[in-house]
C-alpha cells in the first residue's frame, strides 16, 4: 500500500494536474505549448507552482530526484524566453523555445507516472516506486513518446515557418 500524502503533498499533486490538462490541450490546439494562449499561461503558472511545491516534498529528508526535476524545469521555462529575447540562434530560436517548453511537460510527466503508478490502484499499486519494472517500463515508453513529439514539433515547424511561437 502506498505511504500516505501530506497535505503538502495534495496540494502539490492538485496544481500538478492542471499544467497535465493545459498542455494537452495546447498540443492538440498548438501542436506546442504557446505561452501567449490563455491554455498556456495556465500551463505556464501552474507548471511554475509545480516545481516550487515539489520543493517541500521529500520522502528522503533530503534532495531528490524530484527536485532536481522541479530545478530542471525552471530552467527550461527561463530558457526558452531568454532565448526568444536574446535571438542568440537565429533560425534556431523557434525551435529551441518551442522544444524547451515541450521538455518541461516530459519532466512534468515523469514524476506523474512514478506517482501515479506507485498510488493506484490504492489496495495494491502497480510499481512501488522508480526503480520498479512497471514504472521503468512506463518512463522508457514516455520517452519514446517525447522522442516522436519533438521530432513531430521540429518537422512541423519546418514544413509551416509562420507558425506559433513563445
Amino acid at each position: 500500500m502506498a505511504s500516505p500524502m501530506t497535505t503538502l503533498g495534495i496540494i502539490h499533486t492538485a496544481i500538478s494536474v492542471i499544467p497535465v490538462v493545459a498542455g494537452i490541450y495546447s498540443f492538440s490546439k498548438y501542436g506546442a505549448i504557446v505561452p501567449r494562449s490563455d491554455a498556456g499561461r495556465i500551463y505556464l503558472i501552474t507548471i511554475v507552482l509545480s516545481a516550487v511545491t515539489s520543493f517541500g516534498l521529500s520522502s528522503t529528508g533530503g534532495f531528490n530526484a524530484g527536485h532536481a526535476i522541479g530545478i530542471l524545469t525552471l530552467l527550461a521555462i527561463a530558457f526558452s524566453f531568454v532565448i526568444g529575447r536574446l535571438g542568440w540562434f537565429g533560425r534556431l530560436n523557434r525551435y529551441l523555445q518551442v522544444l524547451s517548453m515541450s521538455f518541461t511537460y516530459f519532466l512534468l510527466m515523469v514524476p506523474a507516472i512514478n506517482e501515479t503508478l506507485s498510488r493506484l490502484p490504492p489496495a495494491s499499486p502497480i510499481g512501488n516506486g522508480p526503480d520498479s519494472p512497471p514504472v521503468q517500463t512506463a518512463t522508457a515508453l514516455w520517452v519514446g513518446v517525447f522522442l516522436i513529439g519533438i521530432c513531430w514539433q521540429a518537422w512541423s515547424m519546418h514544413r509551416h515557418p509562420a507558425g506559433a511561437t513563445v
